[in-house]
């Protein structure tokens, strides 16, 4: 099998089947573990792991605000509702890593999106283009986000997409609570 497709198997399963009250690997899991660690050796190519803890993730939060000049409790919450924080999703539709980066979005930024600290600063420097394309709205910048900025201009606002206009609310509320956080200082 291919390495890759190996991989996007291994992870939809492990997400699929992830134990939500335990800290303990099932035997599947376990499984899973050993075939990927034979068949997949570390590669700097897929460093899914570049920041995998959440101090690492925080971090990596924390450099991408600074170099783009966006607030790190943006930032988060668009990483918390993308993925949960979570370096190895891989949504339906193919957006990777923690800020969800479609493979084409990744390529033009010039980032690997396998790797946890890129994915995130490419998500940062996304995110402050389309709030730099929509005249610092930030509604708009993050539905733009969520469903492309062609949506949000063909539609001259929120599209009407449920999905679309939950993904704003969502970031937004995430935000909020957040930025009123003292330790999101």
């Amino acid at each position: 099998m291919e390495p890759l497709l190996f991989w996007a198997l291994e992870t939809l399963l492990f997400n699929e089947f992830q134990p939500s009250s335990s800290n303990s690997n099932s035997p599947f899991q376990n499984l899973l573990s050993d075939i990927t660690n034979q068949v997949l050796p570390p590669s700097p190519q897929a460093n899914l792991s570049g920041a995998n803890n959440s101090a690492g993730i925080d971090q990596a939060i924390q450099q991408a605000a600074l170099s783009t000049g966006l607030s790190p409790a943006l930032l988060k919450a668009v990483a918390m509702v993308e993925s949960s924080l979570n370096p190895a999703a891989i949504s339906s539709a193919g957006a990777i890593g923690v800020m969800q980066l479609m493979p084409q979005t990744a390529e033009s930024l010039g980032v690997n999106p396998y790797n946890a600290e890129q994915n995130i600063l490419g998500g940062a420097e996304y995110l402050k283009s389309l709030l730099d394309n929509f005249h610092g709205d930030l509604t708009l910048a993050l539905a733009a986000y969520n469903a492309g900025p062609g949506a949000v201009d063909h539609f001259g606002g929120i599209p009407p997409y449920q999905q679309t206009q939950d993904y704003v609310q969502k970031v937004l509320s995430a935000y909020q609570a957040l930025a009123s956080s003292p330790e999101s200082t």
